[in-house]
């Protein structure tokens, strides 16, 4: 069923432009007919502006009807309503921009920045969400909306990073775009104090715990080695393509002076991580010893290959390989985008493993926890699925290939 059945179109536009012209929200609704809830329902699928709450009601920069001309090459009411009228008679937008005589991408962006989420393009509306976009100076969502500002919080000491955080609420909230903010203002936001209302300290929670932002580049000066090893350009194309489980890349993240360690394991389908824990040294004894008791407790058709870097840590990889039956492949030198996934999850851990830090005070039942938690955390890259859910699914329906690689 539609949003505002069984309100035409019509009738929902005419709300929205009385609304987007500066006319109260009680005072559209009731010309038209419309219970107030569904006229604000309307107004936060439309565009989710803040509607003014001092007498008089309406957007805090209405509308003008009266306005014909622009500024410079900016589109104006008029240009906006032949965009409706030419919509609504289902031209396309190259054709609605020949009319204008604009560019065919200037219509096209209007139209995808200002639909509403039912699909609907007003062109009141519009013009007063392209006015307030315009105003100088601006402010973030995040320092009107404290109940915002808790959840970014609250899942950022979870370990949320900002851009998890905004694709969740997009996903939950939708349909109300007051409920939903980019990850770049909650990032202008910490960043930048005086722009919102997070605490001075939560910059912390990044897995950089750098308090303003900066380039980074660093000269990695070690050697070849293992240059009789397999290299990853060895690796058969099932292992690229993702579509089979059962493939894993390796590393260790290093605590402070390098006295201690931690190991990482992450399946590239699904991004399911295991941690190795090295209490003690993390030579290339301790790393194989720690790798074989926790990889031999995987079935067989999760023990297809290993890719890791060039670490003097994996030196006993002939080990592995015959103990397991999997082969090891290693990364180019000064190329830690080959392991990606495993680049990206040893990011996330550092919300807990921080640097600097010693990480040989972490117990075996700790590193088992934190896995639990990263393994169940919605992830982007699996359309907010959990590595676990998507571990569970692969396992469920296994594609038909065989088990060598």
């Amino acid at each position: 069923m539609p949003s505002g059945y069984p309100w035409s179109l019509q009738v929902r536009r005419e709300v929205l432009g009385a609304i987007a012209s500066g006319s109260s929200a009680k005072q559209a609704a009731r010309d038209s007919g419309v219970a107030l809830r569904i006229a604000a329902t309307w107004w936060a699928q439309a565009c989710g502006m803040e509607l003014r709450t001092r007498a008089g009601g309406g957007v805090a920069r209405p509308a003008c009807a009266g306005r014909v001309g622009g500024l410079g090459h900016r589109l104006t009411l008029e240009d906006r309503n032949q965009i409706q009228r030419g919509l609504d008679q289902g031209e396309t937008c190259a054709a609605i921009a020949r009319e204008l005589g604009r560019h065919r991408s200037t219509v096209s962006r209007e139209v995808k920045r200002h639909r509403g989420d039912d699909g609907d393009y007003n062109a009141l509306v519009a013009d007063a969400l392209a006015q307030e976009a315009a105003a100088r100076p601006k402010e973030f969502k995040l320092v009107r909306d404290e109940e915002l500002c808790r959840y970014v919080e609250a899942r950022m000491d979870e370990g949320w990073s900002p851009r998890l955080i905004a694709l969740v609420l997009a996903r939950d909230h939708g349909g109300d775009r007051r409920k939903t903010v980019c990850h770049e203002t909650i990032y202008q936001c910490l960043y930048v104090q005086t722009r919102g209302h997070l605490r001075a300290d939560l910059y912390r929670q990044l897995s950089t715990k750098r308090p303003t932002r900066k380039h980074r580049y660093r000269q990695d000066g070690r050697g070849k080695r293992y240059a009789q090893a397999l290299r990853i350009s060895q690796r058969p194309p099932s292992v690229a393509d993702r579509a089979v489980p059962g493939h894993w890349e390796g590393d260790l993240i290093i605590g402070t002076g390098s006295a201690s360690a931690i190991g990482t394991l992450v399946e590239r389908s699904s991004r399911f991580t295991m941690l190795l824990h090295l209490p003690g040294r993390h030579d290339a004894d301790s790393v194989a010893a720690a790798m074989l008791e926790e990889m031999r407790q995987l079935p067989d058709q999760l023990r297809r290959s290993l890719t890791w870097d060039r670490g003097v840590e994996l030196a006993n990889y002939l080990d592995i390989q015959l103990d397991l039956q999997m082969p090891v492949y290693f990364a180019d030198p000064h190329s830690p985008w080959q392991r990606g996934s495993n680049e990206n999850t040893n990011r996330l851990l550092r919300h807990w493993f921080t640097k600097g830090s010693d990480l040989s005070t972490w117990s075996r039942g700790d590193l088992r926890r934190i896995a639990h938690l990263l393994n169940n955390r919605p992830r982007p890259t699996l359309d907010l699925d959990t590595p676990a859910q998507r571990l569970a699914q692969l396992l469920a329906n296994p594609p038909q290939v065989a088990l060598t690689t």
